[in-house]
């Protein structure tokens, strides 16, 4: 019994600088982090585009900001809100995630570069999506249009976390 709690030991302590290690390639993000650093001086500390609209009528998404063409490739983990697009009464397979409560609900949706559409095969539980949540995967520079939003990102997501705010 000791000997098998001595090997256990030691492959434990192998196992475990590999595992922090993968965990060093995958890149956080905040939302911030998806506009390019020369266009940030037009959007809010929230990735919102600096623009009123007092006409009283419904705005149009911003198209204003381009995508972080470096980030294409890129496992990342990025918190967010969780629009349904796909799935049943279980599990989640589509999204939009987004940079806060009610984002495409309510009018305009965040411009593109603020918007990430998610494919996650297989499927996130839905109680898991109801607050904010960090989406693990691979980030791509692609648009996608959907009749909610332009997004300028895809995700296709392999993990979901809860949210940790430290």
């Amino acid at each position: 019994m000791k000997k098998i709690t001595i090997l256990l030991c030691m492959m434990f302590s192998i196992a475990l600088p590999s595992a922090s290690f993968a965990n060093e390639d995958i890149l956080t993000l905040d939302w911030i982090d998806l506009i390019p650093e020369a266009e940030r001086n037009q959007f809010d500390s929230v990735g919102m585009p600096l623009i009123t609209d007092h006409s009283g009528g419904a705005m149009e998404q911003s198209k204003l900001g381009t995508v972080r063409q470096e980030l294409n490739g890129s496992e990342v983990k990025i918190p967010g809100f969780v629009i349904p697009l796909e799935g049943d009464d279980e599990k989640i397979t589509e999204f939009l995630l987004v940079p806060y409560f009610g984002a495409c609900i309510h009018v305009p949706p965040p411009p593109p570069n603020q918007i990430i559409y998610v494919n996650f095969p297989s499927g996130a539980p839905i109680q898991q999506l109801w607050d904010v949540v960090y989406v693990i995967g691979t980030l791509k520079t692609e648009t996608l249009n959907h009749e909610l939003a332009e997004t300028g990102y895809l995700l296709e997501g392999s993990a979901i976390t809860e949210y940790d705010d430290y």
